[in-house]
């Protein structure tokens, strides 16, 4: 049976840079069996000025019915007078609270062609391989009671709070282990327990976890502040990260920067066995240079091979288009965003178009 992939291309330079993955899906369908069918709605402003709401119901459906679900980034200023609940951004959220899409896969890998991009010295990025599991349903974006009350005497107080239970961490640091697993075999557990009780009960549950199910796999537990310092101290001392809402937030957006770009840089969000996973790359909607033809793709063709690699298991063809991608870049092939001297730079659909060459010329496929 064929197995559906929905396609929501966002706002800004979503549906641009959305049509190069589109484009790769068509050659992947056609000439390496693929078998995916595509389908196609709008989510964020694009959705609020056709429907009225950021995720109309109809979509959620579809999304509900997807084997998985590829999007562009959401926002722009058009919408930046709209109600929160009418807003871009809280169409996303309320995609992922829907689907209960509680683990956030962020990699930070820095691709050799970029070393000289990132803002560490080459020797402390060279080769860094990273994965990041947020926690993406609960924690302090999402506890309650949460609010803004007046105090009276001009007084006003802010309030939100942090609230983790038992089967969230758990659940979590189930992703997290596993993936290790596949990879290095090191769990970097990161919270506050030094000053915060659910950073406490945080490490409790993890430690317990690993005690009982994952003894295999080494497990470190870290501050947060101290991972956020340790990334740009010594980023190769970490495999896998596991870690809250808030501070996965952080922590993520600072290793995306290790890597040079965030053009580069996909993402994936997953929730439970049969639940659609949803995947984006981690940059944002750059409305300033929409519809220009100069986004970078790549953070998104990475994404779809996320998808292909996690919700339709063909982790050869994932493989097959992660090295058209690093091949793309040996042979000096540049979105502004990542030009460098003696490259050549190109526009969104060139950069599309050398990938998809490049994947046609795969030895992995051919075999």
């Amino acid at each position: 049976m064929s197995k559906t992939l929905l396609i929501l291309p966002g706002d800004g330079i979503g549906p641009e840079i959305v049509a190069e993955a589109v484009k790769v899906i068509e050659w992947l369908n056609e000439h390496a069996d693929l078998g995916l069918e595509l389908e196609h709605d709008l989510i964020g402003g694009q959705a609020y000025d056709e429907y009225g709401a950021p995720l109309a119901d109809g979509t959620l459906e579809k999304c509900r019915r997807a084997d998985a679900i590829l999007m562009g980034s959401v926002g722009g200023p058009q919408w930046d007078g709209v109600d929160y609940d009418k807003r871009p951004e809280a169409g996303l959220l309320r995609l992922r609270k829907e689907l209960d899409l509680f683990a956030n896969l962020r990699p930070a890998l820095v691709f050799d062609a970029l070393v000289d991009a990132s803002s560490l010295k080459p020797e402390i990025v060279k080769g860094l391989d990273i994965l990041i599991v947020r926690e993406l349903t609960g924690g302090v974006y999402f506890g309650e009671p949460r609010g803004i009350e007046d105090l009276g005497n001009g007084e006003r107080r802010g309030f939100n709070t942090q609230t983790y239970t038992t089967s969230e961490i758990r659940r979590i640091g189930r992703v997290a282990f596993d993936l290790a697993r596949k990879r290095n075999q090191r769990v970097t557990s990161c919270e506050k327990a030094n000053v915060m009780e659910s950073g406490k009960l945080w490490r409790e549950e993890i430690t317990e976890l690993h005690r009982a199910e994952f003894h295999d796999v080494e497990l470190e537990h870290m501050y947060a502040d101290n991972a956020a310092m340790q990334l740009c101290r010594n980023p190769h001392q970490f495999d896998v990260i596991v870690t809250d809402n808030l501070f996965g937030d952080i922590l993520s957006d600072e290793a995306a920067m290790l890597t040079g770009s965030l053009g580069m840089l996909p993402s994936a969000s997953l929730g439970a066995e049969g639940t659609p996973g949803l995947y984006e790359p981690a940059h944002g909607s750059a409305p300033d240079i929409a519809g220009q033809n100069i986004a970078n793709p790549l953070a998104t063709i990475l994404s779809l091979s996320m998808a292909i690699r996690y919700s339709f298991e063909r982790g050869d063809l994932a493989d097959a288009l992660d090295a058209a991608v690093q091949d793309t870049l040996n042979q000096g092939t540049r979105t502004g965003d990542i030009m460098a001297d003696g490259c050549t730079q190109v526009s969104t659909s060139e950069m599309g178009d050398a990938l998809l060459k490049n994947l046609s010329q795969s030895k992995a496929l051919a075999a």
